[in-house]
């Protein structure tokens, strides 16, 4: 009997330095960020007939170590043991305390005093026990808040939030942890196009559904395409369909900045609290977070949290999720995990329907042309398109003067000719390249043959007069030359225009062909 145990224990012995081993090579293969996140949680549990099993905090780690890592733990354990044929990924849920992750309990160690870790047996993770918390009250009292518990106080803010379902909720020291909807951005208001179809067909989606459908629902495009009104849209329908389903949207800024003053007032836990019980969270322009490794360490773990509970996740951004510079690439691994839509620019036709719906809701009878105008005119974003059409509208009222293309033109001098101006270097470059039959690597190049300077000199001259660049700017996109250089061939050009009938024709052939 003595012998079969010691049998047993020699055995356990042997799997473990096995695990520990694979471990380690792992870690070699992967790097230390990928390993941290989804391979330093794993806990080997056992060796029965060939298989072994292995456990995970979370379902969204499970799938996600079965999809990437299994095999290669097999293979790499199969050089080990020559026993084993399979890997099994089970789920084991960690405690409430173990949920933030190594990083965030480590930026709350820096704050709170050290707590002793009870001893373990073989292949049990560690565990730290969590701060007893007071019970919230359903309607707490303002004398009872201390003034600097901003995150406690959010948390029931949000709770009578959902009660009354009118999108504010009370605050403490004249903050609210969700940020105010802007009553214009809703569904019934948002003008549909080719561009945005997508966008707005999954935002509707996610609205309407009852739970979690794509998740997360990342939506990206330029600034003034619409990403800020789908995300106010979709917390609208939310809110007035199922009001008993609490909503969360702020920036990513005030995200930040609420894990910050949790963490210098010690309140880690009522922020986790706030943020991972809710329904429908919706952060607006993530990139924000670029670069900000503890605040993209507890975004990380509330996103694994909400995503683990079937909780809706909603994203906005400037860029594609595999394009955000400055973010972790697990992190940007899940946001691209559920639905990512982007908003194009948009077309003349969409302008067009934008400027005709914005009209109806003014109220002002707008001629046909000027519409056509300024959606032809104005090409960069929404906010601008509707900037100009309040000017204009706004001079027709104080000044009493019909609105004509004539008059729009007037009013709207600065905006139309910075639309104008908007060519880039690297278009410019490609179209005289194109005109005098050069190569475009030409442009960069120190050649300083006649053949290929001179069209150089023109493409440094319209790159001053068509775009907004400085001529530092401009000397750089033109391998790195001097803003001297730039500024002597505008007035080479300048002079050879006012003596070269035919190199004048050249130059405004070049600025019609820049401007369609």
């Amino acid at each position: 009997m003595v012998r079969v145990a010691a049998d047993g224990v020699a055995q356990a012995a042997a799997l473990d330095g096995e695990w520990t081993r694979v471990r380690n090579r792992l870690k070699e293969e992967v790097g230390e960020s990928a390993y941290r996140s989804w391979l330093k949680p794993l806990v080997f549990l056992g060796f029965k007939g060939g298989e072994v099993s292995i456990s995970v905090p979370t379902r969204f780690m499970r799938d996600w170590v079965l999809t990437h890592y299994a095999d290669r733990i097999r293979a790499l354990w199969g050089t080990e043991n020559s026993h084993v044929q399979s890997v099994d990924i089970v789920v084991a849920p960690a405690k409430p305390a173990e949920v933030a992750g190594d990083a965030v309990e480590a930026e709350s160690s820096r704050a709170e005093p050290s707590r002793a870790e009870p001893s373990r047996g073989r292949g049990e993770p560690s565990r730290v026990e969590p701060p007893r918390i007071e019970p919230l009250r359903a309607e707490p009292s303002r004398q009872d808040l201390p003034r600097f518990e901003a995150s406690r106080a959010a948390v029931e803010g949000m709770r009578e939030t959902s009660e009354s379902g009118n999108g504010r909720g009370h605050d403490d020291a004249g903050e609210d942890i969700s940020a105010s909807l802007d009553a214009r951005f809703t569904f019934d208001n948002f003008v549909v196009g080719k561009p945005n179809e997508l966008a707005h067909a999954a935002a509707r989606r996610v609205a309407e559904a009852s739970g979690a459908t794509f998740n997360p629902l990342f939506l990206y495009g330029g600034v003034g395409l619409g990403k800020t009104h789908l995300m106010h849209a979709i917390a609208w329908s939310i809110r007035s369909r199922q009001p008993q389903r609490r909503v969360i949207y702020l920036s990513a800024e005030k995200f930040m900045y609420q894990f910050i003053r949790a963490l210098r007032f010690k309140d880690t836990m009522a922020f986790k609290q706030l943020f991972r019980s809710v329904d429908v969270l919706m952060i607006d322009d993530v990139q924000f977070i670029s670069g900000k490794d503890s605040t993209q360490e507890e975004f990380f773990h509330t996103f694994n949290a909400l995503v683990d509970q079937n909780r809706q996740v909603i994203v906005s951004a400037d860029k594609s999720p595999s394009d955000l510079e400055g973010m972790e690439e697990r992190l940007r691994s899940r946001l691209g995990w559920g639905l990512v839509a982007d908003l194009h620019p948009t077309t003349y036709e969409l302008r067009l329907g934008i400027l005709h719906s914005k009209a109806e809701v003014l109220g002002a009878p707008i001629p046909d042309k000027v519409l056509e105008f300024l959606a032809h005119k104005i090409t960069s974003n929404v906010r601008e398109l509707e900037g100009a059409l309040n000017r204009i509208v706004a001079h027709s009222d104080l000044v009493g003067r019909a609105i004509t293309i004539e008059s729009t033109q007037e009013v709207l001098y600065d905006l139309l000719r910075a639309n104008d101006r908007r060519v880039t270097i690297d278009e410019i470059q490609k179209k005289v390249a194109e005109h005098y039959n050069i190569k475009l690597a030409d442009m960069h190049s120190t050649r300083r043959g006649r053949l290929v300077a001179r069209p150089r000199q023109v493409a440094m001259y319209l790159c001053k007069q068509l775009t907004s660049r400085s001529l530092p700017e401009i000397g750089r996109k033109f391998g790195g030359r001097d803003h001297t250089t730039v500024m002597h061939a505008v007035r080479k050009v300048e002079e050879l225009r006012a003596s070269d009938a035919s190199f004048d024709e050249d130059i405004e052939l070049l600025c019609r062909m820049l401007a369609n």
